[in-house]
Parts: C-alpha cells; sequence; structure tokens
C-alpha cells in the first residue's frame, strides 16, 4: 500500500473516531414546560434555542405538561430526571420563599422591569439563591405578558370589594393562591391544562392570564369579559440543573447561555407584538374589555402582602430596590 493510501486510510480512521466520540459525548438535556408547543416561548426553545446550542447538545423537549405535570418540574431537575424546564417564581418559591416577590401583586411593571431586574444585583441575588439552594441555574426569563382579570358573567368588577366570593381560579401553591386573595376574590387551584373545562362547566367563575395565553388556550370561548386590572406580569425562568452547568466547559456556557438570550428576546417581542393587539380580537369575539379602579386594587393589594407572612421571606431592601430600578 502506498504512503498516501495508508495516510488517508488513518485519517479517515481517526475522524471517524472523533465523530463516534463526540456524538456519544453530546450533553443530553431534557427540557420539560407546562406550556403548548405553538406558544411562542415554545417555539424560541425548538426553532431558536435547540439550533443555537449546536453538535454539542441533543436537545429533548416536551411541552403541555406530557412529560412531567405543573409543579414537579423543579423536583425533577433536582433528582436529574430532566436537565431544563421553564418554571415561574411561585415554583422556586416553594423552596425558597424569597421568589415569591417576583410573583407579588404589582412589584414587577412591565417587560423592561422584569429584563432590568434580572440585570442588576437584585438579579445577581436570585441567580446566587437558586444555585446555592437549589441547585439550578437561571439562564434568562420568558415574558408571558401581563396578567388581567378573565371572568364570566355581565357585572362590573371595578374593586376587589365587587369580587367577594367570585371563584377565581389560581395555580397552585401558597403564593399564587393569596395572590388571588389580594385582589379580593376567593381562589381556587386547578391545572392550566384542565383550566378550559372548569370555565366551561362552572366549576370556577373567572382566571387570571396574559392575554396571549387566553387567546392561545380558547378561554375568551368560555367567559365573558376581561378586567384589565394588570396586576402582575407573567413570565417563566429558564433553568439548567447546576450540575449539568458545572460540567459543561467555558465555551459549552458562552454557547448555551449566548442561546438562551436569542430565545427569550424573540419570544419577549411576539408577546409584546400579540398584547398590543388582542384588546381588539377579544372585543371582536363579544367580551367587554375595561380597566377598573387601579388605584383601587393597587393599594388593596398592597396592604394584604405588608400585613401576611409572605412578605416577611422578602429579602430586607429588595422591593425597594426593584421599586427604584
Amino acid at each position: 500500500m502506498h504512503y498516501r493510501s495508508l495516510r488517508n486510510l488513518i485519517a479517515a480512521a481517526v475522524a471517524t473516531i472523533s465523530i463516534a466520540g463526540t456524538a456519544s459525548a453530546q450533553v443530553e438535556l431534557i427540557f420539560s414546560d407546562v406550556n403548548p408547543a405553538e406558544v411562542p416561548r415554545s417555539k424560541a426553545m425548538t426553532e431558536i434555542f435547540a439550533k443555537e446550542l449546536g453538535d454539542d447538545f441533543s436537545f429533548q423537549p416536551y411541552f403541555g405538561a406530557t412529560l412531567m405535570k405543573q409543579g414537579t418540574e423543579l423536583i425533577g431537575l433536582q433528582r436529574g430526571n430532566i436537565q431544563m424546564a421553564g418554571l415561574p417564581p411561585s415554583d422556586l418559591a416553594q423552596q425558597v420563599p424569597a421568589f415569591d416577590i417576583l410573583g407579588a401583586a404589582y412589584v414587577v411593571r412591565d417587560q423592561a422591569h422584569l429584563k432590568a431586574i434580572f440585570d442588576s444585583e437584585v438579579g445577581e441575588q436570585l441567580k446566587a439563591l437558586a444555585r446555592e439552594e437549589l441547585g439550578v441555574e437561571i439562564l434568562g426569563t420568558f415574558y408571558y405578558g401581563t396578567r388581567h382579570l378573565n371572568l364570566k358573567g355581565d357585572a362590573q368588577f371595578m374593586t376587589p370589594a365587587d369580587l367577594s366570593g367570585v371563584k377565581l381560579r389560581m395555580p397552585g401553591g401558597e403564593s399564587w393562591q393569596f395572590l388571588g386573595k389580594s385582589l379580593g376574590a376567593n381562589p381556587v387551584p386547578i391545572p392550566y391544562t384542565e383550566l378550559y373545562t372548569a370555565l366551561q362547566s362552572g366549576v370556577v367563575d373567572g382566571q387570571d392570564n396574559p392575554l396571549p395565553n387566553n387567546r392561545q388556550m380558547k378561554f375568551h370561548e368560555v367567559t365573558d369579559q376581561i378586567v384589565l386590572t394588570g396586576h402582575n406580569v407573567g413570565f417563566g425562568m429558564l433553568l439548567v440543573s447546576s450540575q449539568v452547568w458545572d460540567a459543561l466547559s467555558d465555551d459549552q456556557k458562552a454557547t448555551m447561555q449566548a442561546a438562551a438570550d436569542k430565545a427569550t428576546a424573540w419570544s419577549d417581542q411576539q408577546y409584546l407584538d400579540q398584547e398590543a393587539e388582542l384588546v381588539a380580537f377579544f372585543e371582536g369575539e363579544g367580551l367587554t374589555v375595561y380597566e377598573p379602579d387601579l388605584e383601587a386594587f393597587q393599594s388593596y393589594a398592597q396592604e394584604q402582602y405588608l400585613n401576611s407572612p409572605l412578605s416577611e421571606s422578602w429579602p430586607e431592601g429588595m422591593l425597594e430596590a426593584i421599586n427604584g430600578l
């Protein structure tokens, strides 16, 4: 055999071994999320995040709570059953109550304020808590839109007093349930995937979600009005297990973070664009859309939080820092 042929044969063999080694060394990322595959946040993960990761990673997403039920994902991350998830702050607050501050009524003001929080010293403090207390890394935030009340019936709900006795679906967990109480309603825990049927059958009188979620889940088909309370900014945090993160090279970390930044930025803009158009859409579908006495809601909610044990878990000075951003 000629030297050149032998050299080419060896080179091909080395390349084959290298490719096989690379494939076997791919970082497995099983991702679980309660949101449907069709919403912008989910599309951002499959169409942007996954593609930006490159060949070092094997990204396997599961949407619509098909892999893990809502509320179980954080434990799944900690046990190694999954490597990534998209979770609201209330899920983290189940183990680290300090995260409750992010879900309190009228604390996070809008999408720009949300980004500013996580780009500030407050954000670094929250990321450190997630890493040290929960074993997860916060790669970024997904803005879902500002939450408003979506109710059945023709009665107007201008103040918290008007919501007395109203059965308002809220996610499970103490912080979510208290959010419903801080608006004057009677909160009822129901899984997101079961909410349409609960509204249709009258198990609950209403729900609260950002406008894009209402349209995606077709809640407007089984409700009559939207009250623009703007009481809470809906968002999730893109999380990866610290064990997975710590095992990555610096280049891999940079790649994953850049992919997260690009995906979250694209998704946020989709929701902002949708919100700008949805009031007219819901009115066209026959719903009444109006703004209540916001000052009454804000003052009532603030009083409820400050007089409750929930605010005792808020890190000292954090609320003032958030308000100052």
